[in-house]
């Protein structure tokens, strides 16, 4: 067997619960503990393309995804982790669920970094779980086709149409430049990361399930 697509033994750890606990501690952490903390886990802990290249802070591309700016960041990516990942783990088991969530969030870091490298923008701060997160979203709809999901709680969307509208959306921003302080360009390697995780872990073509009726 193709050690790529070796599968892993099927365990349930609640992984995801793990996940969140530790993104929140984190956060917790940086609101109480004072200024002094809060900017050093900022640096410590955040993608900083200028600190990588001068300093090798190569661990950043995994500790990004687990420090958060503010309230409503950390309190819509937990959210959305909770409600499509504790599906898509159960769905792969927790180990494979963790190897996914990982490699997707390090290489959306990566190819970010890549991308602030070669346009100057050596010292943004990435931080947030949202490249994983959108991942973890494509995940969803690619097990859970016939999934229907309400967005704000009013507007039902089947779970692949919303992933292809947020892929969309997220693409707008980034031609248009109106995306403000937001990742998006991020989000849409987190999905370009699944899509390929997929194809080879899987060999699974996540178009197929996406567009299955």
């Amino acid at each position: 067997m193709n050690i790529i697509r070796k599968p892993f033994r099927y365990a349930s750890y609640h992984i995801v619960y793990w996940l969140i606990g530790i993104n929140v501690l984190v956060f917790t952490a940086g609101q109480l503990l004072g200024s002094d903390v809060r900017y050093m886990l900022t640096v410590y802990l955040s993608m900083i393309p200028a600190l990588i290249i001068e300093e090798k802070w190569v661990w950043t591309f995994i500790t990004y995804m687990f420090m958060h700016g503010s309230v409503s960041h950390i309190l819509f990516n937990m959210l959305g982790l909770f409600i499509f990942g504790t599906n898509v783990e159960r769905q792969m088991g927790s180990k494979e669920f963790l190897l996914f969530y990982l490699l997707t969030g390090m290489f959306a870091g990566i190819f970010s970094f890549a991308v602030y490298y070669y346009t100057g923008n050596h010292v943004v701060a990435l931080m947030g779980a949202s490249g994983a997160l959108y991942a973890v979203q494509l995940a969803y709809a690619v097990l859970f086709p016939d999934s229907v999901i309400y967005i704000w709680g009013l507007i039902p969307l089947r779970a692949p149409v919303m992933v292809l509208g947020f892929t969309a959306l997220s693409l707008f921003f980034v031609i248009s430049g109106r995306g403000g302080n937001v990742a998006h360009l991020t989000h849409l390697a987190g999905f370009a990361f699944a899509w390929i995780y997929f194809m080879v872990r899987f060999g699974v073509n996540p178009w197929r399930r996406l567009t299955m009726k």
